[in-house]
């Protein structure tokens, strides 16, 4: 892997013509009947039970979507819910995504402070350095707090450079009560929100952080809340890719996502987890393709591309 991070991403992106991503977030509970209905995968009270099931589900949906979209996120929580077996878990799906081509985004939210956030840097987006674990790798990306400041990203930002790898910094998220904190006030007029979009903003334009493309290595999370706060955000960073979730299952329309996006088309990555993932709970599927949960899934990533590209500047 030599080629920067931003660059690599959007070449992807052109590549399948969906600037989107498929996340990763598996509920056993939710599973489909026929598959935690097969024996050594049933029982719910076993550890392998539900991580083979788990697992066996994220490895179809990997090769459902690798031909459709560019990337993938996979939601580290929904793993380490297993201990130490859903942290190889993890890992595997990363190495498995990643062989499909997929660009390949762990959201671990993850910073600390001194040699904390160094350790986490190399835990999560380094590879690995070790003898015996040729077959190991880490994502391509990784999301970030930023609550400590530099001290807490400066180490990731490392990483990130010495290995062609990116990050993206939490900056306006999609849970509702991210507001409280967000939205708050200061003194000079600004919010919290804008306030870290313009410190993400000049981190970003770190020396040899910026690829070919005009786009750093290090990108933002932002959801988009109204008109006028998305228009901000992407105006305060111009040289970071959006990574944007909340789209599908959580409310936000292809509309309400269009501001993420520079006027090139360009700048945003669409997330879209749980409406793609349980497409098999939806009739709008279902009437269709009745038990065929793979059909179901797979017309939802199509859906969910095209409802992207409908609003994406040419």
């Amino acid at each position: 892997m030599s080629a920067h991070f931003a660059d690599r991403l959007l070449a992807a992106i052109r590549a399948k013509g969906a600037p989107v991503c498929v996340g990763l977030d598996p509920v056993y509970q939710r599973l489909p009947a026929d598959l935690t209905a097969r024996a050594g995968l049933d029982d719910a009270r076993d550890l392998e039970s539900v991580l083979d099931a788990v697992r066996e589900f994220c490895r179809a949906v990997i090769r459902i979507v690798a031909p459709i979209v560019p990337a993938v996120k996979i939601n580290s929580a929904f793993f380490e819910r297993y201990y130490t077996d859903g942290v190889e878990a993890y890992f595997d799906l990363v190495r498995e995504a990643s062989a499909a081509k997929l660009i390949v985004i762990g959201d671990v939210k993850r910073a600390d402070i001194g040699h904390s956030s160094g350790l986490y840097a190399r835990g999560h987006l380094s590879d690995p350095d070790f003898a015996a674990l040729d077959g190991l790798v880490a994502p391509d990306a990784i999301t970030v707090n930023p609550y400590f400041g530099l001290d807490g990203i400066k180490p990731f930002l490392e990483v990130a450079r010495e290995q062609s790898k990116g990050l993206f910094a939490l900056v306006q998220t999609s849970n509702p009560s991210a507001i409280e904190v967000q939205g708050l006030t200061l003194a000079d007029g600004t919010t919290v929100g804008e306030r870290v979009a313009a410190l993400v903003n000049t981190w970003a334009g770190g020396d040899g952080l910026l690829g070919d493309s005009g786009y750093s290595l290090l990108g933002a999370v932002v959801s988009p809340r109204d008109e006028t706060s998305t228009r901000k955000l992407r105006a305060a960073m111009p040289n970071c890719m959006f990574l944007v979730p909340g789209f599908g299952a959580q409310g936000k329309t292809a509309e309400q996502i269009r501001n993420c996006f520079k006027p090139d088309g360009t700048g945003a990555l669409v997330n879209a987890s749980r409406s793609v993932l349980y497409a098999y709970e939806d009739t709008k599927y279902t009437q269709m393709y009745a038990s065929q949960w793979e059909r179901c899934v797979e017309h939802a990533c199509r859906d969910f591309v095209a409802a992207v590209a409908s609003i994406v500047p040419d």
